[in-house]
């Protein structure tokens, strides 16, 4: 699959305990990875992942289909680091990843500025509506000792315009 890059796209984050965000896609700064990261919601790649790891005033982290931190669809692919592009703000979508050229299916949404991040991470989006329901996520850290059931994504709907 291949995105319209005539098009501006949209991602809508169902959580199973309900409540939805919304993120505009950086399809222009980012196409590879939103075309990867649109492919996979369209085929329920992500329909039943949990938010594995959730770091309170840092990021909510899901997108691995065995809950652990170590899964991933299978392929892996380069980083489209945007240097306009910086983790100045919550909200941000940007791909989790294991060192360059490691992205996958695992992605990340900021509570806060992470500019140690900057140059590390593809930035590929931003929270558009439903910051209460980013807020609300269930924080699951064991490397915090922080545990508990983590949310789950219902599925993740892609809107092209």
């Amino acid at each position: 699959m291949t995105i319209d890059t005539s098009k501006s796209y949209e991602a809508v984050i169902t959580l199973a305990k309900g409540g939805e965000m919304r993120l505009k896609l950086f399809d222009d700064e980012a196409p590879v990875t939103v075309n990867n990261f649109v492919f996979l919601a369209t085929q329920g790649f992500y329909d039943g992942v949990p938010f594995h790891r959730v770091i309170p005033d840092f990021m909510a982290q899901g997108g691995d289909p065995t809950g652990t931190g170590t899964g991933g669809p299978g392929y892996e692919f380069e980083d489209e680091v945007d240097t306009g592009l910086a983790f100045d703000r919550r909200g941000l979508l940007a791909m989790a990843n294991a060192g360059p050229a490691t992205n996958g299916s695992q992605f990340f949404i900021t509570f806060a500025p992470a500019t140690h991040l900057n140059g590390l991470h593809t930035i590929f989006g931003e929270l558009i509506e439903g910051d209460d329901v980013l807020s609300g996520i269930t924080l699951v850290e064991a490397s915090l000792g922080i545990t508990g059931t983590p949310d789950i994504i219902e599925r993740i709907d892609i809107v092209a315009q």
